[in-house]
């Protein structure tokens, strides 16, 4: 008999075999079965942002490392390429260049769908099953026939179908000028049982929506929060049992800290749960320059070179941060 392959370090933790130094819990279980496929999107999942050289081409050793460092904080997963990863700004072939680098790093990846028209995003599907990545976050077709519930129907479709058996979630966002509600959601799951979740980017009334008529009713469904500042809402209101993140790139451990309070707060604790609001509050925007911020110079770069913040944003972003680091430093809920 074969023997098994030994695990790399990154591996390793993905698996369960060790934990991070850092305390935090591993959520997702990668070995999950066919019959619990929304597994994957357990926990906490950072929106990785694409670095740029200076030279305006991707960077994807960077990609990488930054991968690699927020899976060893305690993400679970990581998500590429998204609307945070500049997905319209690079070729598709940079694209799947870019999940393929995570991939054979050994980071577990969800690979974003978005695409001007449905052929590319098959093709992006398609690429993530053959590459080995561990999900979909699909997105609906943009731009042409955006508002066409038959043709969303037949885009979403064809999506899915590409991704075989690929875990998959739809995402959500009343700012692509399309909202998938629960009738289209079910019919598509008719046809696609690797449809296991839905992730929202909307507020408050959409993700209550999303909780009471398309997630709460079976339990391989999962409800996924989109948005950094609605988590407590989500989690503690609406059943969600993953974040896909964006701050959580620029400061991992009070996103990580903010999930753990979350499910302590889901177990009756009542402290936890005042906690967890706090912190929910005090969490920002601004992500890529915040980085650049806390001294990851590799972020100044961006694709396109007006897409740099004002002087006036800078300053803004700057102040929220310095005010939020000196509130982390001396907040005590963080030690709980």
């Amino acid at each position: 008999m074969e023997s098994e392959r030994a695990l790399n370090p990154l591996e390793s933790i993905l698996h369960g075999r060790v934990f991070p130094e850092n305390g935090y819990l591993i959520f997702c279980d990668i070995n999950c079965d066919s019959s619990n496929l929304k597994n994957i999107f357990k926990g906490c999942m950072p929106a990785l942002m694409t670095p740029c050289n200076e030279d305006l081409s991707p960077n994807f050793d960077l990609l990488v490392q930054k991968a690699e460092e927020l899976i060893n904080y305690g993400m679970s997963a990581v998500v590429y390429c998204g609307s945070m990863g500049d997905w319209p700004l690079l070729s598709e072939e940079q694209r799947q260049q870019g999940v393929v680098a995570l991939v054979d790093a050994g980071v577990p990846v969800i690979v974003g769908t978005g695409a001007q028209n449905t052929q590319n995003a098959v093709s992006h599907a398609a690429h993530a099953k053959s590459c080995g990545a561990r999900g979909l976050m699909i997105i609906p077709r943009v731009l042409s026939r955006g508002t066409s519930p038959l043709a969303q129907k037949s885009h979403l479709s064809a999506v899915l179908e590409a991704g075989v058996d690929l875990p998959s979630v739809i995402y959500n966002s009343p700012y692509y000028g399309f909202e998938t509600k629960a009738e289209l959601f079910f019919e598509l799951r008719k046809d696609h049982p690797n449809l296991v979740g839905f992730k929202e980017f909307g507020g408050a009334q959409a993700l209550s929506y999303a909780a009471e008529h398309i997630t709460s009713g079976d339990e391989q469904l999962a409800l996924l929060v989109g948005v950094d500042t609605q988590v407590c809402h989500g989690m503690l209101r609406c059943g969600a049992i993953g974040l896909i993140t964006g701050i959580g790139n620029v400061l991992p451990q009070p996103v990580l800290k903010l999930f753990e309070l979350c499910q302590m707060a889901l177990n009756g604790d009542a402290q936890a749960k005042s906690y967890a609001n706090q912190l929910d509050d005090a969490l920002m925007v601004y992500y890529k320059y915040l980085l650049f911020l806390r001294g990851e110079s590799e972020y100044e770069f961006h694709f396109n070179a007006f897409d740099e913040l004002s002087p006036s944003q800078k300053s803004f972003a700057e102040n929220h941060l310095k005010l939020f680091e000196r509130w982390w430093d001396g907040w005590e809920g963080k030690n709980i």
